[in-house]
């Protein structure tokens, strides 16, 4: 197939594509309206299943198997990362250099990271109640821990993040939510239908039924999984070295 023939076909499927999107976007109700079909539905289903953030609702409950979906993707990801930057036959690993970093800035950073990890917790466990829930707290909590590598130095994040421990923890809050999917096919309904527990007093942590024990499942599997991926690139920047083939030189550091 030669060029002209290819842009042809580009030119072609793209047209094609923007009539289609011109007639939907004609198509759309008005703008600025107080109602909506489906945001009235979403509120009253969360409403009824006593969960106060619809949002949690909407991802949990109505539409859990497409947050399935998108947890896969990160498991995914972490696992070619892994993958991908693991250490080479050429490559070695040296004691990191110091990060000069301004003493305001370690003495911020130090100061900083407990509350910012404990921020992290809360928007996780508070889900279901409140904005947030097992995604943004998950990245709260999992870059929380890295402001150890600019309060004090490397070495010292090394400590407290086992990489071992963290990749397990993933994989097993993506166990945890399959699981939970599979006891409710058990108890003889839907996959992950919000049937399992009840839906207990609204507003309170232990409302919205299954919602919380995914929306945790979801906390721990992006932590867990921000936490393994931020390592990968650090260990690529810092301390895994190239050796080098072409010159006498000890090596030289890969970026």
């Amino acid at each position: 197939m030669n060029r002209r023939l290819r842009l042809w076909l580009v030119y072609a499927g793209g047209g094609g594509l923007a009539a289609l999107l011109v007639a939907a976007c004609l198509d759309l109700p008005g703008f600025g309206g107080d109602r909506h079909p489906y945001g009235d539905r979403a509120v009253r289903a969360s409403l009824s299943r006593h969960t106060a953030n619809t949002i949690a609702s909407v991802n949990f409950d109505q539409r859990a198997f497409d947050t399935l979906g998108e947890m896969s993707i990160l498991f995914a990801a972490v696992l070619g990362c892994v993958v991908l930057l693991r250490q080479t036959r050429d490559e070695h690993r040296e004691p990191p250099e110091p990060a000069e970093v301004a003493r305001p800035v370690r003495g911020y950073a130090l100061l900083v990271l407990p509350a910012a990890l404990l921020i992290g917790l809360y928007v996780i466990a508070h889900g279901q109640l409140s904005p947030g829930g097992g995604f943004q707290g998950g990245v709260v909590a999992a870059t929380a821990l890295h402001l150890l590598y600019l309060g004090a130095d490397y070495r010292a994040l090394e400590r407290v993040r086992p990489l071992g421990l963290f990749e397990v923890g993933d994989a097993l809050a993506a166990s945890a939510y399959l699981v939970t999917g599979l006891a409710a096919v058990l108890a003889g309904t839907a996959f992950l239908a919000n049937t399992l527990l009840p839906y207990g007093t609204f507003n309170t942590l232990s409302s919205g039924g299954s919602v919380p024990l995914l929306n945790a499942a979801i906390g721990m599997e992006v932590a867990c999984a921000v936490v393994v991926l931020l390592a990968r690139f650090l260990d690529q920047a810092v301390e895994i070295v190239k050796d080098s083939t072409d010159s006498g030189e000890n090596g030289e550091r890969a970026r």
